[in-house]
């Protein structure tokens, strides 16, 4: 499930490059999948024998749909998920019980928990608007991230799916190096030609601007919760999983900003 998303479409690639029979299983795709409706959920797993799991944020769907996907002959599951997961509140929850599901499926299992990703960055829904504007504000402080790329991510998904020796392993993703928010502000700024600055908010600072941007008090709190758990720094530390699983270190965040940096200019 979500095959055009920022992890399912360079996984797609990875593992039709490998020669692997892939279905691709979208609202929009030739194989539609809708998680509100679950007529659509036969037909995307109908003759599988492995899937890759984004899960949605209604947490019930996710169980359902891995039952009734185990019930068609689906004997490999990969969910992706996220870093600490346990430690976060509201819409992660979905990820959650995915992690519940395909550990209760009775299928061979592997969990991927992915620190923040670098796509976030050129991502017109997360912080691409706000860079091409010259300013990022958020309540993060100084507590640095090492960001995954979401090829790497694509990379250890595509082994799990198709190679033996990962069943019932939680990996956690993170890029080789951490980095502060500002910094990799101004290594996206350097690269473009642009000024682009990034400004520390408070919690309060974060909700006003939120709630002007038109988003819900719920949704405004959701995020500033997150940002309180990444701020007790439990994403800071570099992990290595990546290499442990491919044998190559991860992409750096600069190889991935000269890469992208045609998206902020």
């Amino acid at each position: 499930m979500g095959g055009t998303g920022k992890t399912g479409r360079r996984l797609v690639d990875t593992l039709r490059g490998r020669g692997e029979d892939v279905r691709v299983a979208t609202r929009t795709s030739g194989t539609r999948f809708d998680w509100s409706d679950q007529d659509t959920w036969a037909a995307t797993v109908a003759g599988a024998s492995a899937l890759y799991l984004v899960a949605p944020q209604e947490p019930e769907s996710a169980e359902v749909f891995v039952k009734q996907a185990t019930e068609a002959g689906v004997r490999r599951f990969v969910a992706l998920s996220g870093r600490e997961i346990d430690k976060f509140p509201g819409d992660l929850l979905g990820m959650a019980a995915a992690e519940r599901a395909v550990r209760d499926s009775g299928a061979e299992w592997t969990i991927i928990r992915a620190n923040n990703f670098n796509q976030n960055f050129d991502d017109p829904q997360i912080w691409l608007a706000p860079l091409r504007e010259g300013r990022l504000a958020l309540p993060i402080g100084d507590t640095p991230e090492p960001f995954i790329d979401t090829q790497d991510i694509a990379d250890v998904a595509a082994a799990a799916l198709t190679e033996d020796g990962h069943h019932e392993q939680v990996y956690t993703l993170s890029g080789p190096r951490a980095l502060t928010f500002g910094a990799a502000v101004a290594a996206i700024a350097k690269a473009s030609g642009r000024s682009i600055r990034y400004e520390e908010l408070t919690p309060e600072q974060y909700r006003d601007e939120l709630l002007a941007q038109g988003a819900s008090e719920e949704a405004a709190a959701e995020l500033n919760a997150l940002f309180a758990v990444m701020r007790e720094g439990l994403y800071a530390e570099p992990c290595d999983d990546v290499r442990r699983v491919l044998g190559r270190v991860p992409i750096d965040f600069d190889t991935y900003v000269a890469r992208a940096v045609s998206a902020w200019r």
